[in-house]
């Protein structure tokens, strides 16, 4: 069962890249779209948390045709959320975050990945903006396969209560995102057209 999964999830990463690919916006439009829903996020997460003290939140560099999630951030900065990003320590375990600030220096990693440079303070995010290749009405996400988020994700989530927002392409919605146990759904997707808050 798990080789057919694991088989299907290769073919659909191939033609999903292609796909985002296709509808990049390598303008920025796209980016700074996202960016007018920072209200709306900052909402969701004073619903959940019942308040919003100092929220960290977790972005990415973009890589390729991914959506940019920076004009967001700075958004969600402007009305007093600490950025933080990703760091990679090693396969087969949890991401670690770092404190981000707006240009920031970074290091160039493994994959072409920037991350915050290690004198920066480690801390734990409330929101997670994650890159992806697809998504569904249910809010399964298909990545690329190293399972960083679902495990990350999965140990965040059984200390705190966390936002996972899947940024993307309309393009990028499909029927159905084939998965398995150990992954993890989004609570949210935001694309330039909105933020849809998933049905669970």
């Amino acid at each position: 069962m798990y080789n057919d999964i694991a088989a299907q999830k290769t073919k659909l990463r191939e033609l999903l890249k292609q796909r985002r690919d296709t509808v990049h916006d390598a303008s920025g439009c796209a980016a700074e779209a996202l960016a007018q829903y920072a209200g709306e996020v900052i909402a969701l997460v004073m619903a959940s948390h019942g308040k919003t003290p100092a929220l960290v939140v977790s972005s990415y560099m973009p890589i390729g045709s991914e959506l940019d999630p920076q004009p967001l951030l700075r958004a969600l900065a402007a009305r007093g959320a600490r950025g933080a990003l990703p760091v990679i320590e090693a396969r087969g375990k949890a991401l670690v975050f770092r404190a981000y600030d707006d240009g920031d220096p970074l290091a160039e990693k493994r994959w072409g990945i920037r991350e915050p440079l290690s004198l920066r303070p480690v801390c734990e995010p409330d929101i997670l903006l994650l890159p992806l290749l697809a998504f569904d009405d249910a809010g399964w996400r298909l990545g690329y396969g190293g399972g960083f988020y679902d495990r990350t994700l999965q140990a965040l989530r059984a200390r705190k209560t966390v936002l996972a927002i899947g940024l993307a392409y309309d393009a990028q919605r499909v029927e159905n995102v084939v998965h398995d146990v150990y992954d993890q759904p989004l609570d949210c997707v935001l694309t330039p057209s909105g933020l849809m808050k998933i049905q669970k």
